[in-house]
């Protein structure tokens, strides 16, 4: 009887992630969903129900997570095909939260011995998946990876409850509605309706509200003249011949080639992570800079900036030792460079990638043959978090590398709320699934948050995202271009953005509060 169970829990799992991003099929994910409900519902034990959930999660993670292997091509020290273990390896983890949340629901149903699954038990499970999908992205560093949320920005009006309670407490109403198919099909129709309610209600309230915040936002704002523009590049180079010696001068000059030449527009020029593959910054010991000084590097790009022009470069920083020659570590960071070729602010990646950025225990991991993906053997330090740089003419704007982007409700300086956001990173590694992934986590962000994202990237999918998450301008993947568009502005602070994951606890203990007091009723 345990074999049955456990194989459809497998294939709902495999078949959840075509909901998400590049794929959006997400009906699959809400069958899947509601499958698991039902199945965790019928476990005749609480071992039974972790496993479940435990099996549902392996397929899950494992399918959406599939992009991790193409990072492997790169890595000359480790063979590629490990990256396909890396892939189920991680699954083998990820998959204990999912199990946590069925054990939970489970632990509570049984408690009331109802036979078929209802709104109680539904709301159980949907405030026992916020709670875990919350602690998946902190425990260990963190990997929120694709939340459950991100599925509804394939439907007009839901993803705007982000704005609202965030992504966390939004992966819980999609359970919910999941649910409210289970309870369907149960013919519980009441509840059925009622459940399936709550996430169109909610995103709608939080689409008026943007609108509203958008036509107060046009009636008030100056506008000043000339408007300034965003201008995002992408080259199209990808990690293939990295190690070749022509490699930094083909990229960087690529780089200058797209960005064009200044005008009476004031530009903000942004630039992707990875592609700079020169030392930006002064005062490095002469050595360290092997092609060329720093202050070559700032005057090539000041050349191609008008005088109220800016831009915005990822590149590597580097620390030192006591003796200030050998490096201790570095930083992956974002400089701002301004007509005067100087430095105006830096911004050190934060959140760093295990094994990508840095190798934990290295003393013992180091010696049985494991290294870092990323090329280079110092390092990267993490940055203090969140900060916001002032960049005359063009406002406020924060930063965050690549993956710190999917971090709900830790990519904005809450003291000095920024006017956007800029988020280079090096899609180049995640093959196919990976970027479509990673653009709709950052357009959720642009939600939660009611800010703009300016994303470059080196291969796509490069976008310019307003602050209801819309795309403004994108750059397909395997294309060279330029997106030029006028500045977005920010919205005012949303609700989720004054209260952060507060919400997400809100949301799980009114869930949880609700399923409580309908069994109490019951009886």
């Amino acid at each position: 009887m345990l074999r049955r169970p456990l194989l459809l829990a497998l294939v709902a799992g495999l078949v959840s992630p075509l909901g998400f991003a590049p794929l959006d099929l997400w009906p699959l994910l809400l069958a899947a969903l509601a499958l698991l409900l039902w199945l965790v519902h019928r476990a005749a034990s609480l071992k039974s129900a972790l496993l479940i959930g435990w099996v549902f999660g392996v397929g899950h993670f494992t399918v959406g997570n599939n992009w991790i292997q193409h990072a492997f091509d790169y890595q000359d020290k480790m063979p590629p095909v490990l990256g396909y273990f890396a892939v189920v390896l991680l699954s083998l983890y990820l998959a204990i939260y999912p199990a946590m949340a069925a054990g939970l629901a489970w632990k509570f149903e049984r408690r009331a011995e109802e036979s078929q699954p209802g709104a109680a038990y539904v709301l159980i499970f949907a405030a026992a998946w916020i709670v875990t999908e919350w602690l998946r992205g902190g425990m260990f560093t963190g990997y929120p990876w694709n939340p459950l949320a991100v599925t509804w920005l394939a439907v007009p009006v839901l993803p705007h409850a982000a704005a609202l309670v965030g992504t966390y407490a939004l992966s819980g109403l999609t359970i919910l509605f999941a649910g409210a198919l289970l309870l369907a099909i149960c013919r519980r129709w009441l509840p059925a309706a009622a459940t399936a309610a709550v996430l169109p209600v909610l995103g709608l309230i939080g689409t008026l509200s943007t609108i509203e915040i958008q036509q107060t936002r046009a009636a008030d704002a100056p506008v000043p003249s000339p408007s300034p523009e965003v201008v995002v590049v992408q080259p199209n180079i990808g990690q293939e011949g990295a190690s070749d010696p022509d490699y930094p001068e083909r990229v960087f000059f690529r780089l200058l080639a797209l960005t064009g030449q200044p005008s009476d527009v004031p530009r903000l020029i942004v630039w992707p992570e990875g592609m700079v593959n020169y030392y930006i910054e002064p005062g490095y010991p002469a050595d360290w800079y092997w092609q060329g000084s720093s202050e070559m590097v700032r005057r090539r790009i000041a050349a191609q900036l008008g005088p109220n022009d800016a831009a915005m470069v990822s590149g590597n920083a580097l620390f030192f030792g006591p003796d200030h020659y050998h490096a201790s570590g570095a930083a992956n960071s974002v400089f701002v460079v301004r007509p005067d070729a100087q430095l105006h602010g830096r911004y050190d990646k934060a959140h760093l990638v295990p094994y990508g950025e840095y190798l934990p225990m290295r003393t013992i991991l180091g010696p049985l043959g494991l290294a870092r993906l990323v090329m280079g053997d110092i390092d990267f330090l993490p940055g203090p978090g969140p900060r916001t740089l002032p960049v005359p003419g063009f406002g406020d704007i924060g930063a965050q590398v690549c993956y710190e982007i999917i971090f709900s409700g830790q990519v904005v300086d809450r003291a000095h709320r920024p006017d956007m956001i800029f988020n280079p990173s090096n899609d180049a590694w995640f093959g196919k699934w990976g970027p479509p992934q990673h653009l709709a986590q950052a357009r959720l962000r642009a939600i939660e948050e009611g800010i703009p994202i300016l994303r470059a990237t080196p291969t796509g999918i490069s976008a310019v995202i307003s602050a209801r998450g819309n795309l403004l301008g994108t750059v397909p993947p395997g294309e060279a271009g330029t997106i030029r568009v006028p500045m977005p502005h920010a919205a005012p602070p949303t609700l989720f953005s004054r209260l952060g994951n507060a919400m997400a606890f809100l949301i799980a203990a009114l869930m949880a509060g609700s399923a409580i007091a309908m069994r109490r009723l019951r009886r």
